[in-house]
């Protein structure tokens, strides 16, 4: 066990399953008191249970209004502040509509940008405001996608999720320059493909995996732990003069050939 995040307050919203679960653990494990937000009950108990220190939790949607409010809330009444939020909540739209551009749905387009961009302003927004009123530091960390600037349209093409991630990583930069005077830092993590329930439908393609293989070659699949140690590192204080900064972790994603052979 660390220490990088001994004595902090840390919200994962959306920190109950993969990645989001991985990040929870991982702060519980460098010292943070966790608070979850994620929409199960049952998800959320289990992944409270499975922490390795403090936590709490609350089981509601990040896309609806208050809701960040409330989780923050939970946080300074169990723990006395917040000094981080972790922003995992967020997913494929595909079975809602998304798609390439001639077949993107409007409830697809909505659906998708809700849940990945929406969500964001309303956490990101209400930890900005606690902070901003309490004169306290602030970290934030975003969890975006290479898709958002390294596409991969054989395989891949959700339009809407790679719009709502290239718009978080907008917001995420133009918040860290506007607040890096109040030390509130902003920064994304920009994963490519990371072995989670969310991936089962690319897991289990052999097609895709032979992409994956090829584009991700420093050993195909990303493993959720490979994503939370820089989820870690970007909370703490050994970051703190890190902000406006999009790290992929992509086992070489986005230095590979643009479309490598899938023959």
């Amino acid at each position: 066990m660390n220490s990088l995040l001994q004595n902090k307050s840390i919200l994962i919203a959306g920190g109950t399953t993969g990645l989001g679960l991985a990040a929870a653990q991982a702060c519980s494990r460098a010292g943070a008191s966790v608070t979850l937000l994620s929409r199960s009950e049952d998800n959320c108990r289990q992944a409270s249970n499975s922490l390795a220190g403090p936590s709490s939790w609350l089981a509601a949607d990040a896309c609806e209004p208050g809701v960040a409010e409330q989780a923050i809330q939970k946080a300074i009444d169990e723990f006395g502040c917040l000094d981080g939020l972790c922003h995992v909540a967020g997913g494929s739209g595909r079975s809602a509509g998304d798609g390439p551009l001639h077949e993107l749905t409007d409830d697809g387009w909505q659906f998708t940008l809700r849940w990945n961009l929406d969500s964001v302003f309303r956490s990101n927004r209400a930890a900005t405001q606690y902070w901003l009123e309490h004169e306290r530091p602030g970290s934030v960390v975003n969890i975006g996608s290479v898709l958002a600037n390294r596409p991969a349209p054989e395989f891949f093409a959700t339009h809407a999720y790679a719009t709502a991630k290239a718009g978080l990583l907008g917001l995420s930069q133009s918040a860290a320059a506007k607040y890096a005077p109040a030390h509130i830092r902003f920064n994304v993590v920009a994963p490519a493909l990371v072995e989670t329930p969310m991936s089962k439908r690319a897991c289990g393609d052999p097609s895709i995996m032979r992409y994956v293989d090829a584009r991700q070659p420093m050993g195909g699949l990303t493993q959720p732990d490979d994503v939370s140690g820089a989820i870690v590192f970007l909370l703490s204080d050994q970051a703190r003069a890190v902000t406006g900064q999009e790290l992929k972790v992509d086992a070489g994603w986005s230095v590979s050939d643009a479309f490598p052979s899938t023959e």
